[in-house]
Parts: C-alpha cells; structure tokens; sequence
C-alpha cells in the first residue's frame, strides 16, 4: 500500500497570463497533519482546490494514494471537505446534514445510521441529531461541518481556513480539538491558513508559500528556529531581522556587520557555505541583563541601548530597545521580572547567544 497520499509533481497553475502557482513539488505521507501557509494571495487556496479538484493544473500531475488524478471528479477522490462558510443546508437537521455525503453514496440506511452517529460522537455533538443549524453556535457549526465531511470516512480531509469566523477563545479551543480529532482518525489533514499560530500548534509539517513557491517546509519547531529566508523568519513569529553588510568568518563562528550601524553580531557558521544577506534573532532570545548580571558563555554578544517603548502583554513584556540610531530591537521578557525591568529612556545591557543568531541568504 502507497504510504502517500498526495503527491503534487510539478504542479503550476495559471489563470490567464497570471502564474498563481509555479512548479511546486510535495509529498503529504499518511496520517500526517500538514498545514499550507501563506499570506493572501501566495496560492495556498488553489492548491488546496487542485487537490479537491475544483481545479485542473496548467502543468504538472496530482497523485492521490498513487493514482494520478487528471480525469478523476472532486466526488470520486474520496476526500472530505471543511470551507470556511461551513455550507451546512439550514433546512435540514444536523443529522441529516452530517449523513448527506452518505447519501450521496448510496449507502444503505443502517451504514448512514452508524456513520452518523460515530462521526456526531468524533465532535461530541452525539446528543445533537435533531437540531438545526440556526439552533447551534458558531462552534457547533464548525464540529457539524466537520462531521459531515469525516462521516463518509475519506481517506484525506482537506480544510480552507476553518477557523477564521470564529473568536479568539473558540478557535484555540478548536485546533486543539482538531489536532486530537486527526490522531483519534488516523487520516491524513491538509490544512490551508494564513494564521502561523494556528499551523504551529497543530502541524506535524507546515509548508510555507509565497508568490506561487514553496519557501520552506519542515516541521513547526524547524521553520521556527532554523527559517530560510527573511520572509520566513518574519512570516513565521515575531523576529528581529537585521540587514547584513559585511562579514568576518572565524573557526566556528561567523561575524556580521549591520546595515547602518557599527554594530557587528557573532553567530555561529552556517554548514554550508552561502551568502549572508541578513540575520534573524527571537525577541525571546535577548536576555535582558541586570546591573550586575554577567552573560553565560565566552562568546555572547554584549550589546547596550535605550528602550524606546515597552507593552504589556500579559504573561511577557515587548519592549523597544533603540541600540543604534538606525536599529531597533524587539525584546520579549517575561512578566514575572517586571519590578526588576527598564522603563522607556533608560539604558540597558543586552546579550544574545550565537546560537540564537540565525544567518539568512535572502
């Protein structure tokens, strides 16, 4: 058995003279959860609609479990679908609507009746069969939505943005139920977004697009702390991105001269020998020193400035730390050390391991 589920091989799709998606190859093994993120417009969405097959490619092939997908119709891939509208029919019951695809099938009365009922029991909505959708809240919605597209048991389920109507408090309480949801199915899940918190908390792999590419692809904790680019880096999390103009290399560690600045920053030497335009540092990664802290480590970088602005952010504050006139760094600190941090105007010692000094090519 084909332990791929899809295979995109170079897929590119055009509209017109408009390249919205440009030679991309990807594998999404079995059982795994992989997030699509993208800003708007980067052909995350058109490639989730190639996969369903709302939309042939212009070049390339699409293999489900193997099989190429060119003549095949959206209703005979075996895949299941959650939009962000929810699309529920409000003139039926939510069991009704969650046994449609069922239906659709020909399954015989008492298959519906059974897979109905275990897919309303997946989203423990199993005491809501009589309802209508008027009748539920935004979440029950979605967890209707879903049950309908898991009940015909599809092999993969593909989901648009299915959060984005929901409120802030709902949708992180519902990615956690999706992720728990994946691993109680087994089923593979491509998940578009543009949300980045979303795709980390919830992703065995996130693939990042952009301009109709993929950038990067890997793991949430390996694009996080290892990104390929400044678009990456900056699309991915809060960073610090800071350009480089110039650099030194030494046995193990590699120093970068900063744009506009008579600041130079050590981080550690990249494997594989490449250009370094800029470099990325975590706002969580900047330790902010006390009068007479002293940095761990031999080779830390020590850097001094004024902070500008400082937010409260609950369980961490931002602050704005000015440490020359044309480079402004974020730095995250935790909250529970706030008697002991800076106020706006003062001057402050900083120090940056590295290894938390991220070189990037472009």
């Amino acid at each position: 058995m084909n332990s791929i589920d899809i295979e995109l091989v170079s897929v590119s799709k055009s509209f017109g003279t408009i390249s919205v998606v440009k030679d991309i190859s990807l594998q999404i093994p079995k059982g795994e959860f992989v997030s699509i993120l993208g800003p708007s417009g980067c052909g995350k969405t058109t490639t989730l609609n190639m996969i369903a097959g709302f939309n042939q490619p212009s070049l390339g092939d699409i293999r489900i479990r193997g099989r190429s997908q060119g003549r095949v119709p959206p209703e005979r891939r075996n895949i299941g679908l959650v939009f962000q509208n929810y699309a529920l029919f409000p003139h039926m019951t939510v069991a009704d609507n969650v046994g449609f695809g069922l239906r659709m099938k020909g399954a015989a009365r008492s298959e519906i009746e059974s897979g109905v009922a275990s897919a309303l029991r997946s989203v423990h909505l199993e005491n809501y069969g009589a309802r209508y959708p008027r009748e539920l809240s935004g979440g029950q919605q979605q967890r209707v939505a879903l049950a309908r597209a898991i009940a015909p048991r599809p092999s993969v389920l593909l989901l648009d943005e299915p959060l984005s109507n929901l409120d802030l408090k709902l949708r992180e309480a519902m990615r956690l139920e999706l992720k728990e949801l994946q691993q109680q199915l087994g089923m593979t899940f491509v998940y578009v977004t543009h949300d980045q918190e979303e795709a980390m908390a919830m992703s065995d792999r996130i693939v990042v697009m952009w301009q109709g590419v993929i950038a990067q692809q890997g793991s949430p904790a390996s694009i996080y702390r290892h990104p390929a680019s400044s678009f990456v880096a900056d699309f991915i999390g809060k960073s610090n991105i800071l350009k480089v103009v110039g650099t030194s290399e030494q046995e193990a560690n590699i120093d970068l001269r900063l744009s506009g600045s008579a600041t130079s920053l050590r981080a550690k030497r990249p494997q594989h020998s490449q250009q370094v335009r800029f470099c990325c540092v975590r706002p969580e990664d900047i330790v902010v020193l006390s009068d007479s802290g002293e940095a761990d480590g031999r080779d830390v970088n020590r850097l001094s400035g004024t902070v500008r602005r400082v937010v409260n952010l609950g369980p961490s504050l931002e602050l704005a730390v000015e440490i020359d006139p044309n480079v402004l760094l974020t730095v995250l600190a935790r909250s529970a050390l706030s008697a002991s941090l800076p106020a706006v105007g003062d001057v402050v010692a900083l120090s940056i391991a590295p290894d938390d000094v991220q070189v990037l090519p472009e």
